[in-house]
């Protein structure tokens, strides 16, 4: 395919330099957590030890897993501590190099006209290519999925055949790997290839026990990074802990789990996430902030405005205010279950999807008001609409096709990490880029058939 179309790829490739050097350029993003990882690898590779700097030095901690840290060490060590620079140029190859991997899922599942408009449509995304520039696991993240559901489409290829590609299935297995150690929701991806091999052994029979042992690799391999992650863990903190901590937490800190449950009673888009959920504790939060429905009765207005005016005596979140807050909470769930159990989800997801991905650009978060920022309201609009448009190219590569092989393994990972991402207080619309693979895959497909019909005498 690439000899075939070699012009094609190399104009493409360049184009896709071209996007991610000007968001370089222009939009270079660190943020609270690119300090963090940036920190807990200058400490791993100054000092041998997995934390965090205190007042007394170093101490360890286990807030993130290893996976990006030490990609951060790497290019510490190559290029300078706290190089940033050199970090984000390395993202934007790693980025580059997985349009070329979304091009191959694209051509074994679909055609290679599809692979061609898939390669175009990933190297110009600027939704993942905006996470090229910022320190953070995403970019990663997004080519890991993608080179994990690249060898699991190759090893399913093969076994279809009476085959069994056993070094696609540690490919698969080691993407998968990484993944989880970049992120703990990156399982998701190993929960969606399980249960996509248990379908394909019940449909196959023929094919059972070749599909049992490569499961079976799959796992094994997958979760063998952990092991020494857990066993660290037990050693430092006398606790079995083989992933990270929900709510990003060392051991001795208190986690306000009262005040996240109530968040999570009404929090619907990421304008709340960054102006509520952000800053407590530390910050002033009032009512104003808050939409209507995080209240059901003048009642309930009224104890969330006492319980605010004791916050904002010590801007912190001790366990009688979080008490309180449970309580809350707690009489928020009971008088609409449902809201809180599957309606509040669906909007979280479907705001998590849709709504303009401004967040690393210096746009207003409040998109919809105009009056106050036109421009930037305008600009976030457009980008709305863009982000839209590759959702639209998406979902009729699923109505109209032609549909990829093997669909049913990726809509299960875009269900399955939609479901996961509902029961977030902090809904944020990045955690749904490792989506976007089988997103650009299924736009690709679409684009594909539009030409291939208008090609029909």
């Amino acid at each position: 395919m690439l000899r075939e179309s070699r012009k094609y790829f190399l104009l493409v490739t360049l184009a896709a330099f071209a996007l991610r050097i000007f968001l370089y350029i222009r939009f270079p993003h660190v943020t609270g957590d690119s300090l963090v990882y940036g920190d807990i690898a200058k400490n791993w590779l100054q000092h041998g030890i997995y934390g965090l700097t205190h007042a007394e030095g170093p101490r360890p901690t286990w807030i993130r897993l290893p996976g990006y840290p030490a990609f951060l060490a790497v290019c510490f060590a190559l290029f300078g501590s706290e190089h940033y620079n050199a970090v984000l140029l390395a993202q934007i190859a790693i980025d580059v190099a997985g349009c070329f991997v979304i091009a191959d899922l694209a051509r074994r599942t679909v055609s290679p006209q599809a692979a061609r408009f898939a390669f175009l449509l990933a190297a110009l995304c600027p939704f993942t290519a905006n996470y090229t520039v910022a320190p953070l696991a995403e970019t990663l993240s997004i080519f890991f999925t993608a080179v994990a559901l690249d060898c699991a489409v190759t090893a399913f290829q093969a076994a279809a055949e009476g085959l069994t590609c056993w070094p696609a299935w540690m490919g698969c297995a080691f993407a998968v790997a990484a993944g989880i150690l970049l992120r703990p929701d990156g399982g998701i991806l190993l929960v969606a290839l399980g249960l996509f091999l248990l379908w394909r052994m019940w449909q196959r029979p023929a094919e059972r026990t070749r599909l049992f042992w490569a499961g079976a690799l799959v796992l094994a391999v997958s979760l063998a990074p952990l092991a020494p992650w857990t066993a660290r863990n037990w050693r430092d903190f006398h606790r079995f802990q083989p992933l990270a901590p929900r709510y990003a937490s060392d051991p001795d800190e208190f986690v306000p789990s009262g005040f996240d449950k109530w968040v999570r009673t009404w929090v619907v888009d990421y304008v709340s996430t960054e102006e509520v959920y952000w800053q407590v504790p530390g910050d002033d939060v009032t009512l104003q902030n808050l939409p209507s429905r995080a209240f059901d009765s003048a009642q309930q207005r009224e104890t969330t405005q006492a319980i605010f005016n004791d916050y904002a005596k010590t801007h912190f979140v001790d366990p009688e205010l979080n008490a309180r807050f449970a309580e809350l909470a707690n009489e928020r769930i009971k008088q609409a279950p449902f809201r809180y159990y599957v309606w509040l989800p669906g909007l979280r997801i479907a705001d998590m999807w849709l709504r303009p991905r401004t967040e690393m650009l210096p746009l207003n978060t409040r998109w919809w008001e105009y009056a106050n920022d036109t421009q930037s309201s305008v600009l976030a609009t457009l980008w709305g609409v863009l982000n839209l448009l590759f959702l639209f190219a998406a979902a009729m590569g699923v109505v109209r096709g032609p549909r990829p092989r093997y669909l049913a393994l990726m809509l299960l990972l875009v269900l399955l990490r939609s479901a996961f991402l509902g029961t977030l207080e902090n809904p944020e619309p990045r955690y749904t880029l490792e989506c976007f693979p089988v997103v650009l895959v299924l736009g690709g497909a679409w684009l594909s058939g539009i030409r291939r019909r208008k090609a029909l005498p």
